[in-house]
């Protein structure tokens, strides 16, 4: 299954926090998008990994993905090596995107930036012919998608371009509210986290609100490149 959009995020909810209003967004323009989660996010201190499985394919279904996968990797301690890469590797040529998003190249979790460089790696071992993979038992063909974009999360980073959301700002949000176990929940009983503050879902609001001001847009999401962007023309710029 070929799609335009891979996305991929170091613990479920990481996409939908982060570019679930891109997503969106591509979603209504016609585009297909998949979403890989690399962790179960088993060390997360609300929930448990079954409970986040049930709120991931929640998520999903409000931004309209058409495919989600877990790649079960350890929460808290992705490496990049040959092991994780290969398998990172196995889900770029499955899917075949033109575009991956990524988690930020920098962040205050420290999974986020080892899943940034793990996938820019893996994206181009993927084009790689002499490194051979296999899917259901077949021999896999070489893929490298166009381009990669790390999306900016927790800490603020300087976009090197910013999508306008205002169209799907609010399914961004109902897509993120899709993870209860890890906000503010009055009637909880486990221990408070940096999540579960009555305010952080508004802070993620503003965040959007405040890359939307930088293009002159009402909300928008930053994303970081580490090659140069072009375009064809100056007048596809806002």
């Amino acid at each position: 299954m070929k799609l335009d959009i891979l996305a991929f995020g170091a613990h479920p909810d990481d996409v939908e926090m982060s570019c679930g209003g891109t997503i969106a967004k591509e979603i209504a323009k016609g585009k297909t998008v998949g979403i890989i989660d690399i962790t179960r996010g088993e060390l997360g201190t609300r929930g448990t990994p079954e409970i986040r499985a049930k709120e991931a394919e929640e998520g999903g279904k409000i931004l309209g993905i058409i495919a989600r996968e877990q790649l079960g990797f350890r929460d808290g301690f992705i490496v990049n090596n040959e092991e994780h890469q290969r398998k990172v590797i196995q889900a770029i040529r499955k899917y075949q995107p033109d575009i991956v998003f990524a988690n930020a190249i920098d962040d205050r979790h420290p999974d986020h930036g080892k899943a940034a460089q793990l996938l820019k790696d893996a994206c181009f071992l993927s084009g790689l012919r002499h490194i051979e993979t296999t899917s259901n038992g077949e021999n896999q063909k070489p893929w490298r998608p166009k381009n990669l974009y790390h999306y900016i999360q927790d800490r603020f980073i300087t976009p090197h371009i910013v999508i306008d959301i205002t169209a799907t700002i609010e399914t961004k949000m109902k897509a993120i509210r899709a993870f209860r176990s890890q906000f503010y929940d009055p009637n909880s009983k486990e221990p408070e986290t940096y999540l579960t503050n009555p305010e952080f879902l508004d802070t993620l609001k503003a965040r959007a609100i405040d890359f939307g001001k930088m293009v002159g847009v009402n909300y928008g999401e930053g994303f970081t490149s580490s090659k140069l962007i072009g375009a064809s023309s100056l007048f596809d710029l806002l």
